[in-house]
This record gives C-alpha cells, structure tokens and sequence, in this order.
C-alpha cells in the first residue's frame, strides 16, 4: 500500500516537474559573433540575429555635419582602442543623418585591421529597452566590443522604461561592461515630452526633484551631439555629393533647379530630403542606386 502511494506521488511530482518546464521560456541560442559585424537584439529570444546586408552609406556622403562626425568618429575609434570613452546621445533635426552617421561610423572603425577586438554594431529596439540587463550580461564576457544602437529614442506619459535605461546606463553594481557603449538618437535632448516634464513639476511635492529624475536621463549621456537643420549649401552640396557618387552625371544648373524645386515640394531641406531626391533622380535617369 505504502509503495504504491509512494509511486503515485512520484508520478505526480514527475507530471509538475515536466509542466513547470514547459512553461520555462526556452534556452537562448547560442550567439555566434563571428556571424557578421553587426546585429539585431532579439529580446523574446534572447539572442542576436546577424545582419549580413546592413543598410548604411558611405561616411563620406553625410555632409553638413562635419563637426559632430569628427567628435563621433573620436569617440568611438577610442572605444574601439580600448580606452575611455563616452555613451552619446545624438539629437536634433529630423532626416540630418544621425543614425546613418552612428552606422557609417561604425563601418569605417570595424574596418580597421588592427583593433585590439572586434567591433561590432547592436540595434536594441525602443520597445526592448527593458531587456538591456539582459543584453548585457551576455555581452560581458564576450571577445569582442559594442556599440549598442537605440534608434528614435524617447518615452511618453506613463513610460517607465526610462528607469531601465538610467540603471543599464549606470551598469547597477556591476557597473556598465567595458566592452559596451550606448548610442542613441533622438529628436529630443532630454528625451521626454517638455508637457511631461512640466507636469512633473507642476504636481510634485518637491517639483525641483521631479524634473532632475525626468531630465536626469540624458545626463547619462557623456557626449550630447547636436543636429540641426541644413542650409540651401548645405542641402546642395548633399544632392551633389550623392549624384557624383552614383554617378549620375545630370546638368548641374537642372540638378540644382529639380533639387531645390524637390525640397520646395517637401517643405523641408535635410539629407533624408537630398536622398530621396537622388532616388527620384535615378529612377527617371534610368539608373540603379
């Protein structure tokens, strides 16, 4: 009698055991960096998928920003040396290539045979923000260097993801991996709503500590870089430099009419305009990109 309760019960713990297991999220795969240079954060799965074919340009034909390119360029070939560096927030105007400059950046450096390490390029999506422990605790002992890269970043009413960021960005008590640098982009400098800062101030006990928790977020952000919207030059000269790349060859008075004509239509100059001009332009030339 007693052995078969006995059995029983094992056979029920045995049945728990397998239940319990199946509702376990499944084991992350095994990451391989050697796949590619660049990656994209799978959170569900906790795992980096490569990107064989990444969508960048030449850091040659992002134009009007010399200044912050070179202050980008700096910070980054240091972080790729092994020395100290800063996490970046770039910000500004729509369309003035900041992420395509964090990409271009990123090819030009990884393309260097005598780095001490690998670097590579993350893509974390905004909504994924809360799984950046995760990411980078599979990261840390990773042979190799990051740069983890949040397009679009910014938080609405009632977000709290941003608390995720400030401790990732901070690294808790383990501190934020060496290996790893954060880069952003944003079209806010605090990357908070200013109604929903103003709210916090306006509601809180001590209004002054409410608005430093909130605006305290982008201090995390050793190097602010901003963007800003282009001139008619300066928007001529991306349209030019992109049409000389691809060779194009069109008159350069009817170039600079159509260009300036496209942006008109646009109601807006920046490089995202001047590219999509030269894809319009190539199309009607007949002519692949």
């Amino acid at each position: 009698m007693h052995d078969e309760t006995a059995r029983q019960i094992l056979a029920e713990l045995t049945r728990l055991s397998r239940a319990v297991e199946a509702l376990a999220p499944p084991r992350p795969d095994e990451i391989d960096f050697d796949a590619a240079a660049c990656f994209v954060w799978d959170a569900d799965r906790q795992h980096l998928a490569p990107v064989t074919r990444p969508n960048r340009i030449e850091i040659s034909l992002i134009k009007g920003v010399d200044h912050v390119r070179d202050i980008l360029v700096d910070n980054t070939h240091r972080f790729a040396r092994g020395l100290p560096a800063n996490n970046v927030l770039l910000w500004g105007a729509r369309g003035m290539g900041k992420s395509s400059l964090v990409k271009a950046v990123h090819a030009s450096l990884a393309a260097e045979h005598d780095l001490p390490a690998p670097l590579k390029l993350i893509e974390i999506h905004r909504e994924d923000i809360n799984s950046l422990p995760a990411l980078m605790t599979i990261l840390r002992p990773a042979p190799a260097r990051f740069m983890l890269f949040c397009d679009d970043l910014s938080f609405d009413h009632d977000d709290t993801a941003y608390k995720s960021l400030k401790a990732a960005l901070d690294g808790g008590i383990e501190g934020r991996p060496d290996n790893v640098l954060l880069y952003a982009t944003s079209n806010r400098r605090h990357l908070l709503p200013r109604d929903m800062i103003e709210n916090e101030r306006s509601t809180a006990i001590n209004p002054s500590e409410a608005v430093e928790e909130k605006v305290s977020l982008s201090d995390r952000f050793g190097l602010w870089l901003g963007f800003h919207k282009c001139s008619q030059d300066e928007y001529l000269e991306m349209v030019t430099g992109y049409a000389a790349h691809f060779e194009l060859d069109p008159d350069p008075d009817s170039l600079r009419s159509e260009a300036l004509e496209w942006s008109t239509t646009r109601g807006a100059r920046s490089g995202r305009v001047a590219w999509q001009f030269i894809q319009d332009l190539a199309g009607r030339l007949g002519k692949p990109l």
